[in-house]
């Protein structure tokens, strides 16, 4: 005979710190990092509040048992009902069959009438039904319901199902479905693809970029989002020029571009780079449409695609996770697209889908270097593959650029600093391993 079959996942242990990583404790101030660590704490309880349920554990089906039971599939709108697919016994001739049903957030129902059966607990969350005819028993099985009893948009319950010394426990999972959200995608890439680019200071650059665009886009819409000291107009059709507050930073105008985004896609480009007859946006669109489950495609700038990947380990829950960065490699090869590689970031020059990039989103906290960043708040939510084949150029250095470094750069070790704090705060880290 067999009996439980619910086991409880254990606890992760610490994770190993990949060779090279920096220690974020090491670079909080003593002070300062003993108020840092019980916020931490208290808000990744938070998140697991959130972000777990009872379907993460982990089950294990019993060894010939007679129970017959739904192993997956069975979900029900938060406090609906809906029947229980395939409960049955087989079991032995005997005098007489009991079953039980119990769970912590719906209750039971037997909706149809049967000569011979006996029900118990009905429309609460401990139901028992028996009978002396076997085939009686599961008549009145087949007709189980089970109605959530709680408002949750994504939890679940476990059912515990018993008959004799049997035990079977299973899943039935508490969803309000979403609605689709779906873009018309047009009759050309106009309507299906827009611009975005965010810019501070480098005006130049700018409108070389945009006489690049519209030669081989002349009607494609150009989101740009500015947030330099002195703001200068922006000439010319199909551009949306939006203007910042001054230095608002890298993530905050990336945040706006793609808000004011209506098409399925966008296309991100730098301030200082220049279309060519590589630049070919609608080979990317052909990867993302052939691909549904991609929310981005990255191509080359020059000569570099910049792929990486990131390895992540929750860890201990509060010392934290272990991350490793890696540039230049891949996680597979894009099925039906030897070309591209699957991966978990890529450069500047990327194709995405729009409201997928809405729910990573940029961090608007990072002002000036930031890339990555958007990769690993997306990491496990978005589909990311490297693709040869389009490529963008990179405008030749100027004069305005020694003034745009200066801000972009003033102090390494400040933004750094600043950086490693958001890292073991925000993604509950104790050590991470950049490739710069």
């Amino acid at each position: 005979m067999s009996s439980v079959l619910l086991m409880v996942p254990e606890v992760p242990g610490p994770c190993q710190c990949p060779q090279g990583s920096v220690l974020l404790k090491e670079k909080i101030s003593k002070e300062e990092f003993d108020q840092l660590f019980e916020r931490r704490k208290k808000e990744y309880e938070k998140h697991k509040n959130r972000s777990t349920s009872v379907l993460s554990q982990v089950l294990l089906a019993p060894a010939n048992s007679p129970l017959q039971f739904p192993i997956q599939g069975v979900s029900v709108l938060p406090l609906k009902s809906r029947l229980i697919p395939g409960l049955a016994v087989y079991a032995e001739e005997k005098r007489d069959y009991k079953v039980s049903l119990k769970g912590s957030k719906g209750v039971f129902s037997v909706n149809s009438l049967i000569t011979d059966v006996t029900v118990s607990g009905d429309t609460t969350d401990h139901l028992s039904v028996q009978s002396n005819s076997l085939s009686a028993l599961n008549k009145a099985l087949s007709s189980v319901s089970y109605k959530s009893t709680v408002y949750e948009i994504h939890t679940g319950d476990l059912v515990s199902f018993s008959f004799e010394n049997y035990k079977a426990v299973f899943p039935i999972e508490i969803r309000q479905p979403q609605m689709p959200v779906m873009f018309d995608m047009g009759t050309d890439i106009n309507s299906q693809v827009t611009i975005t680019v965010k810019t501070f200071l480098r005006y130049n650059q700018l409108n070389i970029l945009l006489s690049s665009i519209r030669k081989f886009y002349p009607t494609m819409t150009v989101v740009i989002a500015d947030d330099s000291l002195e703001p200068e107009k922006i000439q010319g059709d199909h551009i949306q020029h939006y203007i910042m507050p001054p230095s608002q930073g890298w993530f905050a105008g990336r945040n706006l571009a793609i808000s004011q985004v209506t098409t399925k896609y966008f296309l991100w480009v730098d301030d200082d780079f220049l279309f060519t007859e590589e630049t070919q946006i609608e080979k990317m669109l052909e990867i993302m449409e052939a691909v549904p489950r991609l929310d981005v495609v990255g191509g080359s700038v020059g000569s570099n695609r910049f792929p990486f990947t990131l390895h992540f380990e929750a860890g201990d829950e509060d010392e934290g996770g272990c991350l490793d960065a890696r540039l230049n490699t891949k996680q597979q090869t894009l099925p039906g697209f030897p070309q591209c590689s699957l991966v978990n970031g890529v450069v500047n020059f990327f194709l995405a889908r729009t409201d997928s990039a809405q729910r990573a989103r940029f961090d608007p906290i990072l002002k000036r270097v930031a890339h990555p960043e958007f990769f690993m708040d997306g990491l496990g939510s978005l589909m990311v593959a490297s693709c040869g084949g389009p490529r963008i150029a990179h405008q030749s250095p100027s004069e305005t650029d020694r003034r745009y470094a200066h801000f972009r750069h003033p102090n390494y070790t400040e933004d750094m600093m600043l950086k490693y704090k958001l890292y073991y705060y925000k993604h509950n880290l104790k050590c991470i391993r950049r490739w710069r």
